[in-house]
């Protein structure tokens, strides 16, 4: 049974990903990826392509640019709203759902669709991201983890979730499944 649906995630897989390369051609997804890259100056190098010893080495290693692309930047508000008080592992995690939500093709292509999407994160009032603290050593430990949730170079448990709520809640929506808990919220798939 194992064996059978890993064939049929496979599958799944390499069919998501032809639709994806197809469709983005003119669609302006594609476009919308160089964006997000060009506003990246730094390249990853064969060190930097080296797993690091743990995430906070990881989160630590990464470069301090002023130049955020529109796009990263609103990864890194969600981060910075959601979770900026929540270990890294917590912080990644809740980049890392919406990066998996670009991903899905249920929810909006670009973070900033995903992130300024009406009823999905309390931080956005009237599709508009707050004032950051750019200054702030948590601005720049949200930047460093939308960087590493973009690139996808850390994993932690709560890979392929989609959703995510403050465990002082009880959303109605909870009824997907849960793939893991980080400090104070939970994940979903």
């Amino acid at each position: 049974m194992s064996l059978i649906l890993k064939r049929a995630s496979a599958v799944s897989m390499a069919a998501y990903v032809m639709m994806l390369v197809f469709s983005a051609t003119g669609s302006g997804a594609a476009a919308q990826d160089k964006i997000l890259t060009a506003g990246q100056t730094e390249t990853i190098s064969e060190q930097d392509a080296q797993p690091a010893a743990n995430l906070a080495d990881l989160v630590a290693a990464q470069p301090e640019t002023q130049d955020v692309s529109e796009e990263l930047s609103c990864l890194a508000s969600a981060i910075y709203f959601e979770s900026r008080n929540e270990p890294l592992d917590g912080q990644l995690a809740v980049g890392r759902v919406i990066v998996n939500r670009t991903k899905s093709g249920r929810f909006p292509a670009s973070y900033c669709g995903v992130v300024k999407q009406p009823s999905q994160f309390s931080f956005v009032h009237h599709n508009k991201l707050p004032e950051v603290k750019t200054a702030s050593p948590n601005w720049r430990k949200a930047v460093a983890v939308a960087r590493i949730a973009h690139e996808g170079r850390w994993k932690n448990a709560s890979e392929g979730a989609l959703f995510f709520h403050a465990t002082r809640v009880k959303p109605r929506w909870n009824k997907a499944v849960q793939v893991a808990r980080i400090e104070n919220h939970l994940f979903y798939r």
